[in-house]
């Protein structure tokens, strides 16, 4: 990780109440990161030695099973911070998943001593922390109740919608089959029918929504089960 400098800490609303000595404080302990695309910013054994704080980009978090089976836990996005990190921070346990960076990534790195002596000392940092980390605990609650309740054509819709960018879907069937707890073919069958529905057209390694809005319907009738 290479270090980089800059204003960073009013980007985040609960951070940016800490009063002024705590504030001076966090930064001067703290430190702004790049990773490259690609990079594996951690890994199962690893001990949890810096809480990120994304400024830029998107980091995958997945666990592997002993069969080597993939299933995908949440993504970090700028402005969050992962809560595999915090609990391993808070428990002193290593890591027991990976975080991938999916685009180049800019973060704060908030070494263990930092994080200690505030989450002592401040009420307002305390705070930022456990409201980030609950808000993805229910994440992943309802991450458990959609691969348990949910079909697999309403949350791959909904997948498709939340990765575009310009309409444009850069994903293999693998990956989306990783990501949604499913076999390749499955979801290979599933958008073959998008497909013949005319709401998708596929391409080597690319996915163009072109029926939106059915797409969004469809994604929006998980409310009505």
């Amino acid at each position: 990780m290479k270090p980089d400098h800059g204003p960073w800490i009013d980007q985040f609303e609960g951070l940016a109440q800490l009063p002024p000595d705590l504030r001076d404080a966090l930064v001067a302990g703290s430190q702004v990161v790049k990773v490259p695309e690609g990079t594996q910013v951690f890994e199962p054994g690893q001990s949890a030695d810096n809480l990120l704080l994304l400024l830029d980009g998107t980091v995958r978090v997945r666990q592997k099973s002993d069969t080597g089976r993939e299933i995908f836990l949440y993504r970090v996005h700028a402005g969050e911070s992962c809560v595999l990190t915090t609990a391993c921070m808070m428990a002193f346990e290593d890591y027991a998943a990976d975080g991938i960076a999916e685009t180049d990534v800019r973060a704060v790195a908030i070494p263990r001593a930092t994080f200690d002596d505030l989450a002592g000392r401040s009420a307002v940092f305390r705070q930022f922390v456990f409201r980030a980390y609950s808000r993805r605990i229910t994440d992943l609650f309802t991450l458990i109740d959609d691969i348990v309740f949910q079909r697999l054509d309403v949350r791959l819709a909904a997948r498709l919608l939340e990765l575009a960018t310009d309409d444009t879907v850069r994903a293999t069937h693998q990956m989306l089959g990783t990501e949604l707890g499913t076999a390749r073919e499955v979801i290979s069958r599933t958008l073959a029918e998008f497909q013949r529905r005319g709401w998708i057209e596929q391409h080597r390694g690319e996915i163009r929504l072109v029926g939106r809005v059915a797409m969004e319907r469809l994604a929006r009738s998980s409310g009505e089960r």
